[in-house]
């Protein structure tokens, strides 16, 4: 694998569950904003969309530092049920970049006098 795919899970959280309900009734609590609102209160950016099957949308948050991320839901139907997957992937260009050490990460060097 490479160190770019490597990298990139390591900033995926990736959820599975076991739902009773049909995907159908899964499909309309992702899709339709009224229902969405209930139990994603957060700004929301529909990216794209395959009906039934998935969702992607982009997420604020509200609160500093303001991360920005992308969630992917995907639905599958199975025995009786759906089986979701929640895909969430940081996406913050803030975060691509290291942080600059205030000490420019330099050996101490002394002045001779």
């Amino acid at each position: 694998m490479s160190e770019s795919k490597t990298k990139d899970r390591t900033k995926q959280l990736v959820f599975a569950y076991q739902l009773d309900a049909p995907p159908e009734k899964v499909w309309r609590a992702l899709s339709i904003p009224a229902f969405r609102e209930r139990w994603l209160p957060a700004e929301v950016e529909a990216l794209s969309s395959v009906p039934g099957e998935e969702v992607r949308y982009r997420l604020r948050d509200e609160e500093p530092p303001f991360l920005e991320s992308v969630v992917t839901f995907q639905l599958a139907p199975n025995e009786g049920g759906t089986e979701l997957r929640i895909i969430h992937s940081l996406t913050d260009a803030r975060l691509s970049q290291p942080p600059v050490p205030a000490n420019s990460n330099q050996p101490l060097m002394l002045r001779a006098a």
